[in-house]
């Protein structure tokens, strides 16, 4: 048994590359880019600087191990079961918008907010946010298709959905109809189905 407290060396051992990414992933949806600082990041984790730079060249590799990060995470996330009926697509279309409108993960929110800030600012960035758009683009546009609608109907109601899911999340009213918001989620989606 070890009774004495971890030492700075223990502590960076203890933590490895993916601990500072996914830390930092958490500052940045926090406090934005700006806050993604190597000092701060090691004074909150109470470790030195020199286990940061045990993971990583520098700041910028860092960053880009987050935006890696998040593109592979968000990529994932569209490897949905394919369904074999409209009406399987037609659920999965509500699905998605009751996860991101009537349930949303605020951090999540928050993070999605920030990465999309730093993208107007950084055109490696940029490009990795709209690979990300155009497949989440696809993936609906495929679903809408499966759901009896043709091809541009299809393309143009994928990108209604995602107008609705992800303009929500920048709208600050949930006092005003937080009462019913599920109710109002759940009449858009059947707008943006109804044939």
């Amino acid at each position: 048994m070890n009774d004495h407290p971890p030492s700075q060396t223990d502590s960076r051992s203890a933590l490895d590359r993916t601990n500072w990414v996914n830390f930092a992933t958490t500052v940045l949806a926090r406090d934005g880019l700006a806050g993604v600082r190597i000092e701060s990041l090691a004074r909150e984790l109470n470790v030195t600087k020199g286990s940061f730079y045990w993971h990583f060249r520098d700041r910028q590799a860092l960053l880009n191990a987050i935006i890696a990060e998040w593109k592979t995470a968000r990529l994932h996330e569209l490897q949905l079961e394919a369904p074999r009926t409209p009406a399987e697509a037609e659920a999965q279309i509500h699905a998605i918008i009751d996860r991101y409108s009537t349930r949303p993960d605020a951090d999540r929110l928050l993070l999605e907010l920030a990465i999309r800030d730093w993208a107007r600012r950084d055109s490696h960035v940029a490009n990795i946010v709209e690979q990300v758009d155009v497949a989440r683009q696809a993936r609906a546009t495929r679903l809408f298709e499966m759901a009896g609608f043709a091809p541009e109907e299809a393309r143009n109601r994928a990108l209604l959905m995602f107008t609705h899911v992800f303009g929500l999340s920048m709208m600050m009213f949930e006092h005003s109809i937080s009462e019913d918001l599920a109710a109002r989620h759940e009449a858009i989606a059947r707008l943006i189905c109804r044939k």
